[in-house]
Parts: structure tokens; C-alpha cells; sequence
């Protein structure tokens, strides 16, 4: 069986993927991330969402820009990273949606 801290850790993750894919370029910053992480029942610190992306950025799944001295962090999906969010493709550490969704 799965720990919880391992079933959020892939649950963000999935949520950042998928929130990425409906921006219009497919970039968002950590700070708006966090927000919506927020809003799907996962309040956690900044440095947990720069830590996923991180993550997911070594994974090949989104690529990282920081901007403005370092202070500002920018994920862009790529396409395997699009593929994972719709479930065409699958990524160990990234939870895998349920059909329809």
C-alpha cells in the first residue's frame, strides 16, 4: 500500500501537469501554482511546489525559467509532460488521472 505523504506527492504533481495544459502557453509561475494547489485541497509551502517542479522539470515534463534575479519561477509544460497530464502517457511519481476527467 502507498504512504499518504506518496499519494499527495503524485497528486500535486498530476494537478501541476494539468494546470499547465490549460494555460494558453502552457507556463505558470510557482506563486500562482501554490494558489491553485490551494484550491484542489493541497495548502502547501512554496518551496514544496519549487521542489515538484523541480521534480518535474529532472523528469522531462515541464522545463524551468527563473526570472527577475531568481526570484520568480516559471514552469512551461513540454509534450511528454502534456501526455502524462492526459493520461496518454504514464511517469512513475505522477499520478495518473481518471478517465472523463
Amino acid at each position: 500500500m502507498t504512504d499518504l505523504a506518496t499519494l499527495q506527492r503524485e497528486d500535486r504533481r498530476l494537478v501541476i501537469l494539468r494546470t499547465l495544459a490549460e494555460d494558453i502557453d502552457y507556463s505558470l509561475n510557482t506563486s500562482i501554482l501554490q494558489t491553485v494547489l490551494a484550491g484542489y485541497g493541497h495548502g502547501v509551502a512554496r518551496d514544496v511546489v519549487d521542489g515538484d517542479v523541480q521534480w518535474l522539470a529532472e523528469a522531462g515534463l515541464v522545463t524551468v525559467e527563473t526570472l527577475t534575479g531568481g526570484r520568480v519561477t516559471v514552469a512551461t509544460l513540454t509534450g511528454h509532460g502534456l501526455d502524462v497530464s492526459q493520461g496518454m502517457a504514464r511517469h512513475p511519481g505522477v499520478r495518473r488521472p481518471r478517465p472523463g476527467a
